[in-house]
């Protein structure tokens, strides 16, 4: 299996390098792929940031590539529930962060506005410290 760079797979995405793209494609197209937690993170940032995609177009396209049968994740269910939280309005590193501290007891921020965001979403409510 081949891990993934941010790089290749924003290369995949956006296809704003022609040689790029047509090696990210070529790669998709005939390895298992891996993309690692941080990547996600990563690609999620400079899509909103760099190319200035909406939330839910970002998130459309992680699924299109997530959803692709030779494509693998740490943990699928916890990236798909992150996508679902930041298009209901979380931030996506916080929405990763609370998804990836679910089953703890609590997850402390001193970030008001997460902990009113956040309530009621899955087991580890979120507080200030």
């Amino acid at each position: 299996m081949v891990a993934v760079d941010t790089n290749v797979l924003v290369r995949l995405l956006t296809a704003d390098d022609p040689g790029q793209y047509r090696a990210s494609r070529q790669l998709f197209a005939t390895a298992e792929v891996f993309i690692p937690d941080t990547v996600v993170l990563e690609a999620e940032w400079v899509l909103r940031a760099a190319y200035s995609l909406a939330p839910a177009a970002v998130c459309h396209a992680l699924r299109r590539v997530f959803g692709l049968p030779n494509v693998h994740l740490a943990d699928a269910r916890r990236v798909a529930q992150a996508l679902a939280w930041h298009e209901s309005g979380l931030d996506f590193a916080d929405a990763f962060h609370l998804v990836l501290s679910q089953g703890q007891t609590s997850f402390r921020t001193f970030d008001g506005a997460l902990v009113t965001r956040a309530k009621g979403l899955g087991d580890c409510p979120v507080s200030r410290p």
